[in-house]
């Protein structure tokens, strides 16, 4: 055993070894994993699909202008097939460039919940939203929901209670899409809270927080709906103290977000 000094770090784990696949076992990987986007009502309204490369498979949002062409693409994250089991999979994200962190391993199925049903932001973070539109079985068709007291909303079947993304999609009618904004705020792990509404269902004002050790983030957003068509803008923090000042300083702003 070699001895180490006190400031040497251990040896990094050996990376999983890529197993190679044949055409046809690519293909049926590659099925699989189509269908599973397929089923989950939020990665198929995000656009999100997925390519092969070197043995690998990446799954991508795609974005689209309004002319259908494609303006950009995201890499949420990559699949590996393993040599340590004919069917275990490695789920990896890309933390910054040429990184890659291990997030889930399994079948198919078990890889592909783990996007699908994300609920910290590391995918998308509406996997709540995805889990109960996956449950009514009906698609994207809205669920009704209702508000109790100021920022409160439940299932009115059930009276189970909603989460901000649930509430955004059910009750005010926001597209899948915008809900998943800020994308930056959720790659974070900040998690949403409805702060303020109003009656008309037109306007949110959400605080995104998180905490951690070396102390916490607040940030808000406001989702307003302007000719039938919702938008989200962060909010300068000085600004956000409620949708009255948050709307005033953006129509100085002309519309331009807090970056």
């Amino acid at each position: 055993m070699r001895w180490r000094g006190r400031h040497e770090w251990p040896d990094r784990p050996a990376r999983p070894k890529v197993r190679r696949l044949s055409a046809e076992q690519r293909n049926k990987y590659l099925s699989g994993i189509i269908r599973a986007i397929e089923r989950s009502p939020v990665l198929s309204a995000l656009n999100v699909e997925v390519h092969a490369l070197r043995g690998r498979f990446y799954i991508e949002r795609c974005y689209w202008d309004n002319d259908h062409t494609l303006i950009d693409t995201v890499t949420l994250g990559r699949i590996t097939p393993l040599t340590d089991a004919a069917a275990s999979l490695l789920l990896e994200v890309e933390y910054r460039k040429g990184s890659w962190s291990e997030i889930a391993k399994g079948s198919v199925q078990k890889v592909m919940n783990a996007i699908a049903n994300d609920t910290k932001g590391t995918f998308h973070g509406l996997g709540s939203l995805n889990k109960s539109l996956q449950k009514a079985g009906q698609g994207l068709q809205r669920l009704p929901v209702k508000m109790r007291g100021k920022a409160k909303f439940v299932f009115s079947e059930t009276g189970q209670p909603c989460s901000t993304q649930e509430a955004l999609f059910h009750y005010f009618g926001l597209p899948v899409n915008v809900i998943a904004r800020p994308r930056v705020w959720y790659c974070y792990h900040r998690k949403p809270y409805i702060i303020e509404v109003t009656r008309d269902r037109q306007r949110v004002l959400v605080e995104f927080s998180t905490a951690t050790l070396s102390g916490g983030f607040g940030g808000t957003c406001l989702y307003i709906c302007q000719d039938g068509k919702w938008d989200a803008y962060t909010i300068r923090p000085n600004q956000s103290g409620d949708i009255a000042s948050a709307e005033r300083w953006l129509e100085k702003r002309k519309w331009v977000g807090w970056t």
